[in-house]
């Protein structure tokens, strides 16, 4: 009889540990990963404005390049997230992404970079980014149970916060060590370190219908598109995160720009504001629970985006000095903080609320809508700048910031007084959208 017991409790213990094992190695990695973007973002833009002599023009078309593959990539890659295993695209992605990345340090050293190299490997690092998110996102609902999502996310989201400040700081020492392209040995390195532990990871099985599923390509991005327009939950946020997209892609294309030229910041000021804000990405995940327990799903999500309006005035009126960047980097902390709050709040609702064959589909058709239009958003921002200047276009994009709020505070989103959570003894994400969106009826002030 002991034996009997003892034998289920033992599979138990280790299912635990194997999933305990693989949330480790996923946040590992995606944090390892995220450090070596956080070096690349410092890095890239030195190596254009500052080794090669960038104009505004080429700034823009190098902003525009590294967010256009989404546009033609990400519905097809949330039907390959949902059709193939998740881990494999992974690593295979980790492994690209390094080798591309390896070409810029590789043609510095022989003298032959310039910016159609840079516009090649920003056009395909962002094809491979929408391939891995595909698989790496949608992975976390079969690592850990649906009621566990949110505090995953959090820990998730302080991890990377961690490891985007370590990565800005390290990136700016090792660029003002040894160079702006070859600091970017150290992206392709971390990507090679995600594939290490992507490989480590265990997900669980991807429950897909048996019945009435759509035939082709085609059909499997038209039931994810469809899914996601029809639940009142789901449209309201994905249509205020692509008009944020648009806003915030004026913005950034001359954030850097603007550090570098008219603050006169040096790589060093860059670094600095930079990593002061992403350290305010660690607040942000761990008070994301706290802020969403505490004042609602609904306004923890309209605060995020309000806080990208009301901490980008700064960046208008700033001048050179010292003082000035510190008020930068303490209002991009403060961005930072709101806004990953905001967005932990977002992901574990939207994954919470999707059923699990979906899960690829619904997050890609938010990434295609939102990074789809911030290759017109750089071009935009390009062409305000050629007309009237750069501060325009970053005052332009600054204003639109209104939109995603004025479209959460208005929808039933603005209203949700708590996350939908999952009881533990049901199955997640079993029903359709109209009855997610039904249960939400009691939820919503």
């Amino acid at each position: 009889m002991r034996a009997v017991v003892k034998a289920p409790l033992g599979r138990r213990d280790r299912q635990t540990d194997a999933a305990a094992r693989s949330s480790r190695a996923y946040w590992v990695g995606e944090a390892t990963s995220l450090a070596g973007s956080s070096v690349h973002a410092v890095a890239l833009p030195v190596v254009a404005v500052v080794q090669l002599h960038a104009t505004p023009s080429q700034v823009s078309l190098l902003a525009a390049a590294a967010t256009a593959a989404a546009v033609v990539l990400a519905l097809p890659a949330g039907v390959v997230g949902d059709r193939c295993a998740k881990r494999p695209l992974m690593v295979a992605t980790d492994l690209t992404a390094a080798a591309v990345v390896a070409t810029v340090p590789l043609c510095w050293a022989t003298g032959s970079l310039s910016m159609p190299v840079l516009y090649a490997v920003a056009l395909l690092l962002g094809a491979l980014t929408v391939l891995h998110q595909a698989a790496s996102i949608a992975i976390v609902p079969e690592l850990v149970r649906p009621q566990h999502l949110p505090a995953t996310h959090s820990r998730i989201g302080a991890a990377c916060a961690i490891a985007d400040t370590s990565g800005t700081y390290g990136g700016t020492l090792v660029v003002a060590l040894a160079g702006a392209a070859r600091t970017l040995w150290l992206d392709a390195l971390s990507y090679l370190v995600s594939a290490c532990c992507a490989l480590r990871i265990t997900p669980g099985p991807a429950r897909r219908p048996q019945d009435g599923r759509p035939a082709g390509v085609i059909g499997d991005i038209r039931e994810g598109v469809g899914y996601v327009m029809r639940d009142a939950i789901q449209r309201p946020l994905v249509l205020a995160l692509t008009a944020y997209a648009y806003a915030d892609g004026i913005v950034t294309t001359y954030t850097a720009y603007t550090l570098l030229t008219r603050l006169h910041a040096g790589s060093t000021g860059l670094g600095v504001v930079m990593g002061v804000t992403g350290a305010g990405g660690l607040a942000g995940a761990l008070l994301s629970r706290r802020l969403t327990a505490r004042f609602g799903p609904g306004r923890t999500i309209v605060a995020g985006f309000a806080a990208y309006l009301v901490c980008g005035v700064p960046l208008l009126v700033a001048q050179p000095g010292a003082g000035w960047l510190s008020v930068l980097a303490v209002a991009g902390a403060l961005k930072t903080a709101v806004g990953v709050a905001a967005g932990s709040t977002h992901r574990a609702l939207r994954q919470q609320l999707c059923p699990p064959h979906l899960q690829s589909r619904a997050q890609q058709t938010a990434v295609w809508l939102a990074s789809g239009v911030r290759p017109l958003a750089a071009l935009t921002a390009g062409g305000i700048a050629a007309i009237c200047g750069v501060r325009a276009a970053l005052l332009a994009g600054t204003v639109l910031y209104l939109i995603p709020v004025a479209l959460v505070q208005a929808s039933r989103v603005g209203r949700l007084a708590t996350m939908p959570g999952t009881p533990a003894d049901s199955p997640a994400g079993t029903g359709t959208g109209s009855e997610t969106t039904a249960s939400e009826e009691s939820r919503v002030h």
